[in-house]
């Protein structure tokens, strides 16, 4: 029988695909995840005994995990914002910067009132929603608030169909291509807050970027031309132009190599009070701006 002391050796061969400290971090999400246990216990009883059941599935993952592939396919979920989200190679693994984007949403959200932001009532938008991890997390901290969400992919919209049902959100979702939004506007209402995290990586950007995100993340969901960086923004700040009321917000996660392009491409389109938020990590991640 293999201890969980054992079991944090054989997961040290990841140290040639991660850092030390990240393939802890991975040997000890893993580990809970197999055998139900809490992190806390598991640091206190590195000589708990596995069953045979339990080691095999441990093997199993570490095997996959040595292909590159992220560790929340492998496992089927993650968490964001502090609530539980199924994902799968068709939609991208929800990242801490975009916590911060939401995090921002729900501060702006309760300035607007008196209270807080529970009684936001308004109407929200999420473009190319993925896991629905945006929209869902917005729902259930605006819980008056009516949130809808688009996706080009019809196999994101199903994952985030479940991920909405998981964590109790009522999402109405829709089926659409953004970039051709002209086509099909009938489709969408007006909103109060258009929020987006589109595809902003350049062939630039996926030479630095690791092997873990490039050959097993949704490549629709990630890239960019190379000639055309701001694509999805000039499409979605076009939209918002035309579906946000006067004052109305919009939302932008941006790529951190385009910040000030995106305020000026903003700033030409006429919108007003345009703020470029830095994340925790000290890079330009956000951007907030108003239709005048």
């Amino acid at each position: 029988m293999i201890t969980i002391k054992d079991v944090f050796e054989d997961y040290k061969q990841l140290n040639n695909i991660y850092h030390s400290t990240e393939t802890e971090a991975l040997t000890l999400l893993v580990i809970s995840q197999i055998i139900k246990l809490s992190k806390a216990s598991i640091k206190a009883f590195p000589e708990r005994e596995l069953s045979v059941e339990q080691s095999d599935q441990l093997k199993d993952v570490l095997l996959r995990l040595q292909t590159g592939e992220p560790v929340q396919y492998i496992l089927g979920e993650t968490e964001f914002y502090g609530l539980p989200f199924k994902v799968n190679p068709s939609v991208l693994i929800p990242r801490p910067e975009t916590e911060e984007l939401v995090e921002w949403i729900l501060e702006t959200c309760g300035g607007l009132f008196a209270e807080n932001s529970e009684h936001f009532t308004g109407s929200i938008l999420d473009i190319g929603t993925g896991s629905g991890c945006i929209a869902i997390s917005i729902k259930k901290n605006l819980p008056n608030a009516k949130v809808s969400a688009v996706d080009i992919s019809e196999s994101a919209l199903q994952t985030a169909r479940k991920n909405s049902g998981l964590n109790k959100t009522d999402i109405h979702f829709i089926h659409n291509d953004i970039l051709n939004w002209q086509a099909q506007t009938a489709k969408f209402d007006l909103y109060n807050l258009i929020v987006s995290n589109p595809p902003y990586v350049t062939l630039l950007d996926k030479k630095q970027m690791h092997a873990n995100v490039t050959d097993h993340e949704p490549h629709s969901a990630l890239f960019v031309p190379e000639d055309d960086p701001l694509l999805f923004y000039h499409t979605i700040a076009d939209f918002a132009l035309a579906k946000l009321p006067a004052n109305g917000l919009l939302f932008f996660e941006i790529n951190e190599n385009y910040g000030p392009e995106t305020v000026e491409m903003l700033r030409k389109k006429g919108f007003t009070d345009i703020i470029l938020k830095q994340d925790m990590s000290g890079r330009d991640r956000m951007v907030k701006a108003a239709k005048l």
